[in-house]
């Protein structure tokens, strides 16, 4: 086989947005229905083992059907550019709601890594593992991000309700 002109490090990164499309799209199986390639194929696509990438068309309608451009950002990161995200809403209620989804999965990430390192040691399951809460969190922020812009942009009126009136009246 012909040597790829890719880094070790973007194919890993392809592997783990192929995964979590695959995840988004409800599994191997209905992300084989979504994109016309068999469940094994899929699942060579997102193994980390496998040399086998997903193909363009198979990306687009992964990313069409979840509405996340998980294989796309990948590529754009790879020639140091980003996408950017457009937010549908940005009031009090879904600011706080991405907050605690983005808490949430730094205190999943930050567990991940403790436990990896209890043994000084990170073997290449737990450094998968690890990527795979991170790829949480990187969404996590971006959607949080994205939020404050739209707040930024729009000023007072995106915000919506303060946030002190979305507390529980007792």
């Amino acid at each position: 086989m012909a040597e790829r002109p890719v880094s070790e490090h973007f194919l890993l990164r392809l592997k783990a947005a192929t995964r979590d499309a695959i995840t988004a799209c409800g599994g191997v199986e209905r992300a084989g229905a979504i994109t016309g390639l068999s469940k094994s194929q899929i699942s060579r696509c997102q193994g980390v083992g496998q040399p086998d990438i997903i193909d363009l068309p198979a990306a687009m309608s992964l990313e069409q059907d979840c509405g996340v451009p998980y294989i796309t950002g990948v590529m754009a990161e790879a020639h140091g550019r980003r996408l950017s995200d457009e937010v549908a809403t940005a009031g009090a209620a879904s600011v706080l709601d991405r907050y605690s989804t983005l808490m949430r999965h730094s205190a999943d990430t930050a567990a991940q890594i403790a436990m990896a390192l209890a043994d000084h040691t990170i073997t290449p399951a737990e450094a998968e593992q690890i990527d795979r809460t991170l790829s949480q969190q990187e969404t996590a922020i971006r959607e949080m991000r994205a939020a404050c812009a739209r707040i930024r942009a729009e000023g007072a009126t995106a915000a919506g309700a303060p946030v002190a009136s979305l507390r529980a009246v007792p």
